[in-house]
């Protein structure tokens, strides 16, 4: 007698997603929903909300504090939007110019790593009464999920520089290259 789940897992779509088409259904869908994210949160720092809830944040890091010196709140928020829609428009051209998308991809991981410092410079990361690992809700929730983005960022380099030593290299009819049995591997 068979168990309830085996049959879901012996369908053609579930047998689809272990071959190359699912590796591929799985590589558009953390990079398009990366730059879909990036783009959103983008938009949004040309809100005047969202400019107040960056000043917050970034008024307490060491690493991004210094730009309120030159910049008011609301334009240093449109400046942190400008560079945030920049990165996702560079790491969504991989599949056309999968150097130039590298770049993206390591400018997402600068401001996914400037993020998650935070939860070291941000006042109210640990909840009251508890302290470490209690994550607060806000800001301590709302700023580990980064980590998850930040791990997106990583493979879409990886990615690219695949693609770029594919391009390199040229491929022939036929023949396995080095990004296809990297990918083999996953």
């Amino acid at each position: 007698m068979r168990k309830a789940g085996e049959d879901v897992l012996r369908s053609s779509r579930i047998r689809a997603l272990e071959t190359g088409r699912g590796i591929r259904i799985g590589d558009f869908a953390v990079r398009y929903a990366l730059v879909v994210v990036i783009v959103w949160i983008g938009c949004l720092k040309f809100t005047a909300y969202e400019s107040q809830g960056v000043f917050t944040h970034a008024s307490n890091s060491p690493l991004l504090a210094w730009g309120y010196h030159l910049l008011d709140v609301r334009q240093f928020s449109r400046a942190l939007g400008i560079v945030e829609i920049a990165i996702a428009a560079l790491i969504a051209i991989k599949p056309i110019w999968p150097k130039v998308s590298a770049f993206g991809s390591v400018g997402a991981i600068g401001m996914f790593l400037t993020i998650l410092s935070f939860l070291i410079t941000d006042p109210g990361v640990w909840q009251k009464g508890y302290g470490f690992p209690a994550l607060s809700a806000s800001p301590g929730q709302f700023l580990i999920k980064d980590a998850v983005l930040l791990g997106a960022a990583i493979w879409t380099l990886s990615d690219a520089f695949l693609a770029v030593r594919r391009d390199q290299k040229g491929s022939s009819a036929g023949s396995t290259t080095e990004y296809e049995r990297a990918r083999a591997t996953l």
